[in-house]
């Protein structure tokens, strides 16, 4: 099994500035904007969802 992809842009100011959060797991910090985020995956989508 691999690894988890590690964030790539900051969600709020898009910035690429990111490291791990010590104080929480799985979560990062943008230098940039001061902010801390943690991204969450919910499920997926069901077969019959219409586009």
């Amino acid at each position: 099994m691999s690894e988890r992809q590690a964030p790539m842009y900051c969600p709020y100011c898009g910035d690429e500035d990111l490291r791990p959060n010590e104080a929480s797991h799985g979560a990062w910090e943008c230098h940039s904007c001061a902010r801390v985020f943690s991204i969450k995956f919910i499920g997926l989508l069901s077969k019959g969802v219409a586009k």
